[in-house]
C-alpha cells in the first residue's frame, strides 16, 4: 500500500511554456534526496489540462524510468472525457506507473450514476490500481460517500483522494470504505486530522516546498505522534494557506522557483504569481525553514 507524503509534483516548464526535462530530473532527485514516499505525476497540479496526450504520457514515461522503483509513481489520468481517460490510463499502465490517479470529470457536472459509470469503465478496461479523486472545489462536482462505496469493491479501485477539506465527509468514507479503500488527502491544511482519523497520507501541494517536513508530519500522524505531527504542522501552516492565494499550481510552481528548482515556466490560461502575493510566500517558506 501507498502511504505517507505523496508530493503532487508541479510540472517544469520554461518561460515560453515548453517542459523542462531536465528540471524534473532535478525534482525528481530532490523528492528522493528528502524523503518523499511517493510521486503524482501529471496530476491537475502538473497543469494536465493543458498537457496533450503525447507530452502527458512522455513526462510519464520519463519519471518512472527516472524514479526506477525507488518508490511510487502515481500518473494522473483524469479527464472530463471518459474515452481520454481511459486512453490516459492506458498508456500509464503501458509506461509502468504504480498506479493512477483519476480526478472526477470536471465542469461536466454529471450525476452520481454518470461518475458511477465512468469510474467503473475505467477500472473494467484497465488492469492497474487507481485512486479516485474528488475536488468539488475545481470540478463543480462531487462523489458522494454512496458512489465510492460501490466503487470501493472494484478489484482495481484502491483508494479514493479526498480534497474536500471536510473532515466529516472523510469521516464517512473512512467509516464506510477502509476496509477496502486506502483514503488519501488532498487538502493539506487537514492532512493531519485526516491521518490521525485512518487515512493513508497526504497528496500534497506543500510537498513540493516542504518535501522533508511533510515527509517526517505524515509519519508521525500514521504513527499516532500527535504533539510531534501537531509541531511539525504548526510550522508547515502558512505553506497550507498561502499556496492557495492564488490558484494552484500558481503560488507552488513560484515557490518552487524561489527554491531554484525550476525557471519560471507556467502555461496560459495560468499566469505568474502576482507580485503582491511575493513576499508572502517567501515569509511561509521562512517559516517552514526552507529558506533564510
Amino acid at each position: 500500500m501507498i502511504s505517507g507524503s505523496i508530493v503532487a509534483l508541479v510540472t517544469p516548464m520554461d518561460e515560453s511554456g515548453a517542459i523542462d526535462w531536465v528540471a524534473l530530473e532535478r525534482l525528481l532527485e530532490f523528492h528522493m534526496e528528502n524523503g518523499t514516499h511517493g510521486i503524482v505525476v501529471v496530476g491537475t497540479s502538473g497543469e494536465s489540462p493543458t498537457l496533450p496526450i503525447e507530452e502527458h504520457t512522455e513526462i510519464i514515461k520519463r519519471v518512472v524510468h527516472c524514479i526506477a522503483g525507488q518508490i511510487p509513481v502515481i500518473a494522473g489520468t483524469g479527464a472530463n472525457s471518459t474515452a481520454e481517460a481511459l486512453s490516459l490510463t492506458e498508456q500509464a499502465n503501458k509506461a509502468g506507473a504504480d498506479a493512477c490517479l483519476l480526478v472526477t470529470p470536471y465542469y461536466n457536472k454529471p450525476t452520481q450514476e454518470g461518475l458511477y459509470q465512468h469510474f467503473k469503465l475505467i477500472a473494467d478496461r484497465v488492469d492497474i490500481p487507481q485512486i479516485l479523486y474528488t475536488v468539488p472545489g475545481r470540478t463543480a462536482v462531487d462523489l458522494l460517500p454512496d458512489t465510492v462505496d460501490r466503487l470501493a469493491s472494484h478489484e482495481n479501485i484502491v483508494g479514493l483522494k479526498d480534497a474536500t477539506g471536510d473532515l466529516d465527509y472523510g469521516r464517512e468514507v473512512l467509516g464506510r470504505c477502509a476496509d477496502r479503500i486506502a483514503i488519501y488527502s488532498g487538502d493539506d491544511a487537514s492532512a493531519m486530522q485526516l491521518i490521525m482519523m485512518g487515512a493513508k497520507g497526504d497528496i500534497s501541494v506543500t510537498a513540493n516546498v516542504a518535501p522533508r517536513l511533510m515527509a517526517q508530519m505524515c509519519a508521525a500522524a500514521l504513527a499516532g505522534e500527535m504533539q510531534a505531527a501537531a509541531e511539525l504542522n504548526e510550522q508547515l501552516s502558512s505553506l497550507h494557506r498561502d499556496l492557495f492565494l492564488e490558484a494552484n499550481p500558481i503560488p507552488v510552481k513560484w515557490a518552487v522557483a524561489e527554491l531554484g528548482l525550476i525557471k519560471k515556466g507556467i502555461r496560459l490560461p495560468l499566469t505568474w504569481l502576482s507580485e503582491g502575493y511575493h513576499e508572502q510566500v517567501r515569509d511561509a517558506m521562512r517559516q517552514a525553514g526552507v529558506i533564510n
